[in-house]
């Protein structure tokens, strides 16, 4: 959006004194559509999401540390016998616990069934970006079209204005008859519902493009260029067509699929296999648990040598008696036996599998024929487009013969009026067929997987 205002910006300083207009080629257009459009933007989020569920299962290779605290107090202490229990008045404990993953086939199988998962979240935004592209590049022909359109009617209803204009004078000085003057201006007349048309439609397909773009329905747009100046652009790299389909998002995501689906029979599978982890802890505790000698008890009252009845009350005498024992160890766990579940679970993944392959031929035949009616259609249209021009040659040339006699008196105004509508509609179909050919040619990359314009930033 920020490109867009920067544009938005510097079309308000060219022209100052008017409201601000957005001029668009068909290349600046794209570049805004793929920078802007929200379509876009959420693929591009989806493939951040997949980088993150990676750095999430890589997490599981890492060192887990955890510590806790703990404190207690009690109420009343457990009894032996009467008059002897054990347990302190209080107790604080620190634990702190280590594991380390040494060995977890189905983490290493997960990390690559994410890579694959990453390289479907592109080829999704490839996927949208490409159709994304042929949407763009149809509305910027819809408006080209309704220009052109518009012009063509316009040049049509001058040209007819001023036949009723001069069979008007004639009719004045009675050398043309009232039918000939009203033949002329029911032409015109005929000619204003589709001038209004035209109109709509170009605000319609600037809409349209402007959704796309992502562009304030306030901001008033311009397209640059038009369908003659595209049309020889297309034509030159029309002779490089393919029946290649490996480019084709549909069936690449297709076999992306597939090969998460190899992953996930694998990622089962590995639940067979032995896991061996590292683990660690350290505890850290005191209390204020009374010592007691139970050297007096079991000698018959004497005390050991080397005083420890005086260590023994002089230990007593601390508030708490700390200690801080520390392990470490390796586990292994081996599954056995899981009641077939791991089995049909393989086969069952397996059987996904062969519907997508189903699934995939099926795609596969109707690519193959897509791809070739674009063909057919682009060829088609060329063909038409070329035709048209030819007759637009001919209809102009029938026009001005047609008037050359009206002018002198030789021919009629049914004579006129047929030749200007002939050259009307020939115009107009020459800009439909141009229209055709490019939206032919847009299909055709859509359906080939072309990415052109797709891999621009």
């Amino acid at each position: 959006m920020k490109k867009f205002f920067v544009m938005l910006c510097a079309a308000a300083m060219t022209v100052p004194t008017a409201g601000a207009q957005l001029t668009l080629t068909l290349d600046r257009a794209l570049e805004m559509a793929l920078s802007d459009n929200p379509t876009v933007k959420v693929a591009d989020l989806e493939i951040e999401r997949y980088d993150y569920v990676r750095k999430q299962t890589l997490a599981n290779l890492y060192p887990q540390i955890d510590a806790s605290g703990q404190y207690t107090r009690s109420i009343v202490k457990q009894e032996m016998a009467k008059g002897l229990s054990f347990g302190a008045d209080n107790t604080l404990t620190a634990t702190g616990n280590i594991s380390l993953a040494l060995f977890v086939p189905s983490v290493y199988r997960q990390l690559k069934m994410n890579r694959t998962e990453m390289a479907a979240a592109v080829e999704s935004a490839r996927s949208s970006r490409i159709d994304l592209v042929a949407d763009v590049r149809q509305a910027f022909y819809n408006v080209l079209l309704a220009e052109q359109s518009y012009r063509v009617l316009q040049e049509s209803v001058a040209t007819t204005q001023r036949v009723v204009d001069n069979t008007e004078r004639l009719f004045n000085n009675g050398l043309a008859s009232e039918y000939d003057f009203i033949s002329a201006k029911v032409q015109l007349s005929n000619l204003r519902p589709s001038v209004l048309q035209a109109e709509n439609a170009i605000e319609l397909s600037k809409l349209q493009l402007k959704m796309y773009l992502s562009i304030p329905e306030d901001v008033d747009i311009a397209v640059a260029g038009s369908l003659d100046d595209l049309r020889n652009v297309v034509l030159l790299g029309s002779d490089n067509l393919s029946t290649d389909i490996s480019h084709n998002s549909s069936l690449r995501t297709l076999d992306l699929q597939r090969e998460l689906l190899e992953h996930q029979v694998k990622l089962i599978q590995t639940q067979r296999m032995p896991t061996i982890a590292a683990f660690g802890s350290a505890i850290y505790t005191g209390n204020d648990m009374e010592r007691m000698d139970f050297s007096s008890m079991m000698g018959g009252g004497s005390k050991p040598e080397g005083g420890t009845g005086e260590a023994i009350a002089q230990a007593s005498s601390n508030s708490f008696w700390w200690q801080h024992p520390i392990n470490v160890g390796l586990q292994i766990s081996i599954p056995i036996f899981s009641g077939f579940s791991k089995t049909n679970q393989v086969r069952s993944v397996r059987n996904q599998i062969a519907q997508l392959d189903l699934q995939r031929g099926y795609a596969e035949e109707g690519v193959v024929l897509q791809i070739r009616q674009s063909i057919n259609n682009l060829l088609t249209s060329r063909e038409t487009m070329l035709s048209n021009e030819m007759t637009v040659d001919q209809a102009q040339k029938a026009y001005d013969i047609s008037l050359t006699r009206y002018d002198a008196g030789a021919g009629t105004i049914l004579e006129l009026n047929t030749a200007q509508l002939q050259l009307t509609q020939a115009q107009l179909n020459y800009s439909q067929s141009i229209y055709d050919y490019l939206s032919a040619r847009a299909e055709y990359d859509r359906v080939a997987g072309n990415d052109e314009y797709a891999n621009r930033e």
